[in-house]
C-alpha cells in the first residue's frame, strides 16, 4: 500500500510485520528445550560407583534406583521393597531372560543393596546386571 506525503513523495506504509526476531526466538527457544528434556527424564541423582569393566545398556530395560537416602525407583517411580518384585515381573512381561539393571549409590548400606537384590531373587528375577560408572584413565597410561 502506497500513499503519497505533503512533499509528493510517495512512501509505503509499515503494515508488514517482521517475523525475523520471532523465528529466531522460537528457535532458541527449541534448542534449549532440545538440549534440557534429556537431562529432565533422569530424574534420580545417584552416585554410581566406578569400575573398570563398564557395559553399556540398551535402551528398553527395566532399571531399578537406590538412592542414597535408601529409596527404591522402577524406571522414575517409587516403589515399596514388598512391591518391587511384583512390579518388575509386571515390566518384564514374561521375558524371563530380559536382564534388569540396579543402579545403586555408592553411599548406600551393603545391607539396603542386598534386600533389593533378595527381593529380585524372591520373584524368580535372576538375570541381574549391577550399573556402574567408568573408571578415569590417566592421561601417561597405566
Amino acid at each position: 500500500m502506497a500513499f503519497t506525503n505533503p512533499r509528493g513523495k510517495t512512501q509505503t506504509s509499515l503494515a508488514e510485520i517482521n517475523i525475523t526476531p520471532f523465528v529466531d526466538v522460537v528457535l532458541v527457544l527449541l534448542v534449549i528445550f532440545m538440549l534440557t528434556a534429556p537431562i529432565l527424564q533422569s530424574g534420580i541423582e545417584v552416585d554410581l560407583p566406578k569400575t573398570r569393566t563398564v557395559k553399556i545398556a540398551p535402551q528398553e530395560r527395566v532399571v531399578i534406583t537406590l538412592n542414597k537416602d535408601n529409596d527404591i525407583y522402577v524406571g522414575n517411580s517409587s516403589v515399596n521393597i514388598n512391591q518391587l518384585g511384583a512390579i518388575v515381573l509386571g515390566q518384564l512381561k514374561g521375558a524371563g531372560e530380559t536382564p534388569v539393571y540396579i543402579r545403586c549409590d555408592r553411599r548406600v548400606t551393603f545391607e539396603a543393596f542386598a534386600k533389593v537384590v533378595d527381593a529380585l531373587k524372591q520373584a524368580k528375577i535372576n538375570n541381574l546386571s549391577i550399573v556402574t560408572e567408568p573408571l578415569e584413565t590417566k592421561s601417561g597410561g597405566e
